[in-house]
């Protein structure tokens, strides 16, 4: 007797789900090798413990830049061969007058208190990834949104909590934060595994970016649609989507493909007033030595 088409259906797909199982979850797992060797006096078998980590000099001076506020968003690619799947995020801010950032990202390594501050340089290698600026918030009301950065990752549920795949993880924080502080305008990028992260008991609400709304099911299966994200679709951990925002494909494994959405970030006030003074003192030197003539 044939079986029911149910059964057939799912005798059919789930070899073909597998194999994307994999791939999804093996992209942000931490290896328990790794693991172990950073909290073991062992020679290290990988070479993780010498990759770089050091400044990539994408950050603005917080010396030369102390009279302003600073709000950035990176994203870099994981360790290893999972680095061709996902990637890791972070966020830093410095409030005027501070010379130094702060840095927030979670670690999965250092469970169970898995929100780190200052973990790791501003704006460095992430072992050895260049790091990609998402965003980038500078000058006049950079301040209310450090506030409320602050106190959304006060309020990151999952502190406690790490899962590489589906998430809880890296990027399942700074897509909260996304969500808490809508004016970051954080578009976390496809290859961003966790993001779409939620419990069933609450799988709809606002989209990643704060700017839109999803439904996810644990970040297995789900839809975003806001004006930030454009629309994607989410199957498995894997997104595929459209940005019509700045125009590109939103494609697993390569993130995004188009134009990037990185907005310039505007000049201080103190800035632009002292660019107008050094203008008008131009003219005017200029108009002086013309009568002189």
């Amino acid at each position: 007797m044939k079986p029911p088409s149910r059964w057939l259906g799912a005798s059919l797909v789930a070899p073909l789900l597998a194999p994307l199982v994999l791939v999804a979850h093996a992209a942000l797992a931490q290896d328990h090798a790794v693991n172990t060797a950073a909290t073991s006096t062992d020679t290290p078998r990988r070479s993780w413990i010498t990759a770089p980590r050091y400044s990539a000099g994408i950050a603005p001076d917080p010396v030369q830049e102390a009279d302003r506020a600073i709000v950035q968003v990176y994203a870099a690619a994981t360790y290893g061969w999972r680095g061709n799947f996902a990637v890791h995020p972070w966020i830093i801010y410095k409030r005027k007058g501070e010379t130094s950032y702060t840095r927030y990202d979670v670690v999965g390594w250092r469970a169970p208190n898995v929100v780190q501050r200052d973990y790791a340089v501003p704006d460095g290698y992430w072992y050895g990834s260049t790091p990609e600026l998402l965003v980038d918030h500078r000058g006049e009301g950079v301040e209310p949104m450090i506030d409320a950065v602050e106190a959304a990752i006060a309020s990151y549920p999952y502190a406690r909590q790490y899962r590489s795949y589906p998430g809880p993880n890296s990027n399942t924080f700074l897509a909260h934060i996304g969500r808490e502080v809508p004016a970051l305008k954080l578009d976390l990028p496809a290859n961003a595994i966790g993001k779409d992260y939620r419990p069933l008991t609450n799988p709809i609400g606002i989209s990643t970016s704060g700017s839109g709304l999803q439904f996810s099911l644990l970040g297995l299966l789900g839809v975003s649609l806001g004006v930030q994200e454009g629309l994607e679709f989410n199957v498995l951990g894997l997104n595929f989507g459209v940005d019509f925002n700045s125009p590109a494909l939103r494609l697993p494994f390569w993130g995004r493909l188009g134009f990037s959405d990185l907005a310039a970030p505007a000049a201080s006030a103190e800035t632009t007033s002292a660019q107008t003074h050094a203008s008008t003192n131009h003219g005017a030197d200029a108009s002086a030595t013309a009568e002189n003539k």
